[in-house]
């Protein structure tokens, strides 16, 4: 019997941009390895198990949450598609441009999904401090 994520078409489409970040990552220079190849891949790993995770949770609010964590790790995948555009590291932008897309659809059905799980749940923001500095 497959776990109620498996049968998920948010966790499918994790899984396929997962694939698609590996790919990109295996391209970029040894001297990423332990700045933004490792943290592209465990930002799109993330993604994966946060909606696996949520799957299993008790309620639907529990659930939303896990999909925003999930939704907060594939930003950080896209921002450091922009941090790999702008380093000019030897990848092709027409395959950035494919994933940064993937990015796109994924992101769009996982908030269609939370909002699906609980459309009246009001998500905690932060709430906006003025900061002080000391100008001369």
């Amino acid at each position: 019997m497959p776990f109620k994520f498996e049968k998920l078409e948010v966790w499918k489409l994790s899984v396929e941009y997962i694939d698609l970040i590996y790919l990109l990552a295996e391209k970029l220079p040894r001297s990423e390895e332990f700045n933004l190849k490792s943290q592209i891949v465990r930002a799109a790993t993330s993604i994966a198990l946060n909606i696996a995770e949520g799957s299993n949770s008790q309620t639907d609010a529990e659930q939303a949450r896990f999909l925003g964590l999930g939704i907060r790790s594939l930003v950080e995948t896209v921002a450091c598609q922009h941090l790999i555009r702008r380093r000019n590291v030897g990848i092709e932008n027409d395959q950035l441009d494919i994933v940064y897309q993937k990015a796109e659809m994924l992101a769009a059905k996982l908030h269609a999904m939370r909002k699906a799980i609980a459309p009246a749940q009001a998500w905690l923001r932060e709430e906006k401090e003025s900061y002080v500095t000391d100008e001369l």
